[in-house]
């Protein structure tokens, strides 16, 4: 019998979908979990399995993927009642990656495929907005050409600022229908320029081409040392969703936005997270728009906030754990589009844990506790977190993860990973991080971001490596090797200070004092020994 490869969110599993995470990756198996188990809103999709991974890489899919691929959208079709490409009424899909380890960022996804000339005009009459529709399409070829066909985004980052620059827009929402137009047509000149090929038309096409780039982004030099630092089998490989688009950036009703059952910095049982209204999701990790906080639902769409926050609860009783979440809002509808066990500092790790145990509904064990806080979340407990308010603090953004960290101001990835090698401590400056910037993160002291929220890369990267993060200092103007803010020059090398506590940059070296042990580490490591001592006997 041959094996299958391609499974529904709604495929009847022997086993419960959340462990399955090493066939159908993380986020497949979560959203097949969500959709067969909870019931949860999910838009309906299919999940290729990592099994077809190894043979994507080496440029040969596995014999019958292709005609299984077909099998599960033409049944996706018929659900939602749209077929791709079609031109009156088309289907979009997003083409997402889903490793079984979290890896943030750092595998490739396409939103909005199934668009082209044709299909554009027709989801512009679907909708009755034209301005929807061709902003949709402005993002997929431009995401389309960055993951699929290898071509720098600065072309389309530059053809889009030449539309926003005149009337000092701060974000392409504010774009008209005409001026999008003016987007696409130097974008699609580009990819024929670079590529000598028009724009692949056909939706088939653009199927293979994302699925098989997304397989392909699990050996990129960015997910290999990502793997490196987390210590994740490289021979794992990630599984590929096909899913039904949902769409943030319909209208004032709808958003998207990254949500967190508990505070992923302190352990504190609130929600967290960031929103973006009329927007879809890599505005709000790109860090491109600034992100409001996710209490802002509660004013804007309290019926839809009310039903996330209970989704949350759902999800914290069901997994036992705090959970990552992403979602999207589309004309007042809420879908949840994927749930994960969510990163988090040391501090709120030892709490969440702790907490866990004492939460009746969650009845979190001992050993069970323990398990979750390591070593390294150990060791982040026990650094400098606080320090005295220096006089010399220049600006301030959001602290996006405790701690407080010392080095010299570094503009690149590679030029902190050089210094890291000649032994220098360095802060990773970025107007926002990318999963190209890993390599960098991961040698810094501390990040500091001039846009991007609470959820954004930098600060979810920096939050579960320990390292201390500041993120949305605006007021810095960044230019290649330095920035300025409130007529003060800092270049490159000069030494700065940033707290991830209080969102505080400041010049030279901030005083620290020894961090706070908490009630809760405590315990952990009572209950660490009392285990350690019963395994011995």
């Amino acid at each position: 019998m041959s094996p299958k490869f391609v499974f529904p969110f709604d495929y009847r599993h022997p086993q419960p979908p959340r462990e399955l995470s090493t066939l159908l990756g993380g986020k497949g198996a979560n959203l097949a979990e969500m959709t067969s188990v909870l019931r949860l809103p999910v838009p309906p999709g299919f999940t290729i399995s990592t099994d077809a991974c190894g043979d994507a890489i080496k440029g040969a899919w596995p014999d019958g993927l292709r005609e299984e691929i077909e099998r599960g959208l033409e049944s996706l079709e018929q659900r939602v009642g749209r077929k791709l490409g079609d031109p009156n009424d088309p289907l979009l899909v997003s083409v997402r990656s889903g490793a079984s380890s979290s890896m943030p960022g750092m595998l490739d996804s396409i939103l909005n495929l199934g668009l082209n000339a044709a299909s554009v005009r027709g989801l512009a009459r679907q909708t009755g907005d034209e301005r929807f529709a061709l902003d949709s399409y402005r993002r997929f070829v431009s995401m389309y050409a960055r993951v699929v066909l290898g071509i720098r985004s600065d072309r389309f980052d530059a053809a889009l600022a030449a539309q926003m620059k005149p009337s000092a827009m701060i974000d392409p929402s504010g774009l008209t229908s005409g001026q999008l137009k003016s987007v696409l047509f130097q974008s699609l000149s580009t990819v024929r320029e670079r590529t000598g090929l028009p724009f692949p038309e056909n939706p088939r096409e653009q199927l293979e081409g994302a699925i098989n780039a997304v397989f392909r982004s699990w050996m990129s030099p960015r997910a290999i040392a990502f793997r490196e630092r987390e210590g994740i089998d490289h021979n794992l490989g990630t599984a590929v969703n096909v899913q039904l688009m949902v769409f943030g950036n319909r209208d004032e009703r709808s958003a998207t936005g990254v949500g967190f059952t508990r505070n992923p910095s302190t352990g504190e049982h609130t929600p967290y997270g960031d929103v973006l209204f009329n927007a879809q999701g890599e505005d709000v990790v790109g860090g491109v728009r600034k992100t409001l906080p996710l209490s802002e639902l509660e004013s804007r769409l309290p019926e839809v906030n009310a039903e996330l926050l209970g989704i949350f609860d759902r999800l914290e009783l069901h997994y036992r754990d705090m959970c990552d979440t992403e979602f999207t809002i589309e004309q007042g509808k809420l879908w949840m589009l994927q749930t994960r066990s969510g990163k988090r500092t040391g501090r709120a790790a030892v709490r969440i844990a702790v907490e866990m145990t004492r939460n009746p509904a969650i009845a979190l064990t001992r050993t069970e506790a323990v398990s979750r806080v390591t070593d390294e979340h150990l060791e982040q407990v026990l650094k400098p977190q606080a320090g005295q308010q220096a006089s010399s603090t220049i600006a301030t953004g959001l602290g996006a993860s405790p701690g407080i960290a010392v080095g010299r101001a570094c503009f690149t990835a590679d030029g902190a990973v050089e210094a890291s090698e000649r032994g220098e401590a360095v802060i990773l400056i970025r107007s926002e991080t990318s999963p190209e910037d890993v390599h960098g993160m991961s040698v810094a002291e501390g990040v500091l971001t001039v846009r991007g929220g609470l959820a954004s890369h930098a600060a979810v990267i920096a939050r579960s490596w320990g390292i201390p993060a500041v993120v949305g200092v605006e007021a810095l103007e960044l230019s290649t090797r330095s920035f300025s803010v409130g007529g003060i020059d800092v270049a490159d090398g000069d030494v700065i200070s940033i707290d991830g506590t209080t969102g505080a940059v400041s010049l030279g070296t901030t005083e620290v004092t020894t961090a706070d042990r908490p009630e809760e580490l405590e315990i952990i490591l009572a209950w660490r020994q009392e285990l350690e001592h019963a395994t011995i006997r």
